[in-house]
């Protein structure tokens, strides 16, 4: 048999003892979607919410670390931010996120175009905070008649409550932008300029944006809270893939006993939480939101761990009406289960399922 040289067989030594090296690294790494404490790495949560006052138990609770102590050693948090709803379902179909907090209209979509299959609401997070402001000559809904009104994105929350409101004023709206009020969405860090050229004469929006606009000269023609029952509404949830949810109980039960304790820290320490907002919202969008608009904005929103999900049923109602969807059986929606269980621990009150 023919020898190889000397300087071959080093080289193939030394090649295989790399290729073990890498399977041996490769395996100890292991999977991040390995469960919690499984020997393999830490899990990895992704978890979705808006810069903005309606989703303040979030930015609160990832700025001022409650989500990651809660979380703990054993699992790493990755935040995301997003403008609307909508995007933020489409993240976690992609599989992009494993929660996100989000309103009720996505939260109905994605449970629909899934089947009931790719989501669950572990728990609420805010109501209220939402608000129609208008041009100063604007007095009622007719004077809305040939007017360009914004909201944040087709489909989302907003986008519902305002056709839905405007027909029950018998004034039409269409997906293309039609019929007696133009709808026209657009992102919500664009519409206090647009107010202020004359581009749009009114908007659909959340805080701070509703508080924004008022500073520019607009007039709030419609408390949204002024349209349900004892004035609350869901406005904010937190919903988290079910895949995500079968495979990590043990990490989404930790994720909502953070969202009860960031909850309890934005009600019981409102001044902190509301610098924390600011400066989270600094961080991420590069300018810190304004604390006396924050302090002026406050008193619309209540955070509250209850989802309201008739509130959430009523919604999906409304978005029937003007054929942003169809009717869905919302039955396995909800899974409290995790609430409860952390709103015990806490000594708070539990939460009906629906």
């Amino acid at each position: 048999m023919r020898r190889l040289p000397l300087r071959r067989l080093v080289t193939l030594a030394t090649l295989t003892a790399l290729g073990a090296a890498t399977l041996a690294s490769t395996a100890a790494c292991g999977d991040d979607s390995e469960g919690a404490g499984g020997g393999s790495g830490p899990v990895t949560l992704r978890l979705g919410y808006f810069p903005n006052i309606t989703h303040a138990p979030a930015v609160v609770g990832v700025e001022k670390g409650i989500f990651a102590e809660k979380l703990g050693a054993d699992v790493k948090l990755e935040p995301k931010t997003f403008n609307a709803g909508p995007a933020a379902i489409e993240a976690v179909f992609s599989g992009a996120l494993d929660a996100t907090y989000i309103g009720p209209n996505p939260t109905v979509n994605a449970f629909s175009k899934s089947k009931g299959e790719a989501v669950r609401v572990v728990s609420g997070a805010a109501s209220g905070g939402v608000a129609l402001v208008v041009k100063p000559g604007i007095n009622g809904p007719q004077d809305l008649r040939g007017k360009k009104v914004a909201t944040p994105q087709l489909g989302n929350t907003q986008d519902v409550a305002v056709r839905y409101w405007l027909k029950q004023q018998g004034l039409t709206t269409t997906k293309e932008g039609g019929g007696d009020v133009k709808i026209v969405p657009q992102e919500n860090a664009q519409t206090v300029e647009t107010f202020t050229s004359g581009a749009i004469d009114a908007a659909w929006v959340p805080e701070p944006f509703v508080s924004r606009l008022v500073n520019a000269g607009g007039k709030v023609l419609v408390d949204e809270r002024d349209l349900w029952p004892d004035k609350k509404f869901v406005i904010t949830n937190l919903l988290v893939s079910t895949k995500f949810l079968k495979a990590h109980p043990d990490v989404v039960q930790k994720l909502v006993d953070g969202q009860v304790a960031a909850n309890e820290f934005v009600n019981s320490k409102p001044d902190e939480a509301q610098q924390a907002i600011s400066d989270a919202i600094g961080k991420i969008t590069g300018k810190p939101l304004d604390l006396k608009l924050i302090k002026q904005a406050w008193p619309t929103l209540e955070f509250t761990n209850d989802p309201i999900a008739t509130s959430l049923k009523t919604g999906l109602d409304h978005a029937v009406e003007v054929k942003l969807t169809e009717p869905v059986d919302l039955k396995g929606l909800y899974d409290l289960t995790y609430l409860n269980k952390a709103l015990k621990a806490a000594g708070k009150p539990e939460v009906t399922q629906p």
